[in-house]
């Protein structure tokens, strides 16, 4: 089995996005060690060794290609229902704005944030969800990202989950790649694999799907980080909702013998 590549992000990675173009600044090699014969590995083994075929076939997605913390959170809010080269040109167009922090989106007006954004799609509703989180930073953290990384994970979910336009998802993704808390992001893809290899079905929610990998896998935000990435990987190019290419998927060798997948 191939073996887990540990590194340390010090800002972040991400969720539902194309791979770097190139190897973000701070990508560092850590030791290896085998994800399949991790001890913690014990309900659903297949977790591990899915992760391992991936991580062979495709190798480390080295994610987010973002610059700061902050830049991760905006991706997270904009990516929502949208693909990330969309997002590419709206925080290309906030970054020649100067608007890439806190302070500035909390001072520029809705209507120019909303121009600025368009390409993201739903750019008023979407103006508004940042402009929900940086009110949020301020009035419970007086602005600042270190003291509100700082607060204890299921303490700053729930809260992050009150903020307008935030969704498990998109809490998960801001906690996981921003703040490197030990969370996993579920996406539809996520559930779309489980699903097609009989290890969840269609009416486990979010939080159930979620805690499988939690409680399955050593916990981590590098080992989170990378295993999410491959799938999304995987789902973008293999794993498709119509049409998938089984026969090229790293993850073939698993489907179980019974599971037809409709084109």
């Amino acid at each position: 089995m191939l073996q887990l590549r540990r590194y340390r992000a010090k800002e972040m990675s991400a969720t539902r996005i194309l791979p770097a173009r190139r190897r973000p600044r701070n990508w560092t090699k850590q030791p290896q060690r085998r994800l399949a014969t991790a001890p913690e590995l014990t309900l659903v083994p297949e977790l591990g060794v899915y992760y391992d075929a991936l991580f062979r076939a495709y190798g480390p997605q080295h994610w987010w290609p973002g610059r700061t913390r902050f830049e991760v959170i905006v991706g997270a809010i904009l990516t929502q229902s949208t693909s990330w080269s969309n997002v590419e040109r709206a925080i290309a167009a906030l970054r020649r704005a100067n608007l890439l922090s806190p302070d500035a989106l909390e001072r520029v007006s809705l209507a120019r944030l909303s121009r600025l954004i368009r390409s993201s799609g739903y750019f008023r509703q979407k103006a508004r969800k940042l402009k929900a989180f940086v009110h949020f930073l301020r009035a419970h953290y007086r602005g600042s990202l270190n003291k509100m990384f700082a607060t204890a994970t299921s303490e700053l979910r729930e809260q992050l989950l009150s903020v307008h336009g935030i969704g498990p998802e998109t809490a998960d993704s801001i906690l996981l790649y921003a703040g490197r808390h030990p969370v996993f992001v579920v996406d539809a893809y996520t559930r779309r694999i489980l699903e097609r290899h009989n290890l969840a079905h269609g009416k486990q929610s979010y939080e159930e799907i979620r805690r499988l990998f939690e409680q399955n896998l050593p916990a981590g935000p590098p080992l989170f980080n990378e295993y999410h990435a491959l799938i999304v990987h995987t789902g973008k190019h293999f794993c498709r909702k119509r049409n998938p290419i089984c026969e090229r998927c790293a993850l073939q060798p698993f489907l179980p013998p019974a599971a037809k997948v409709a084109p």
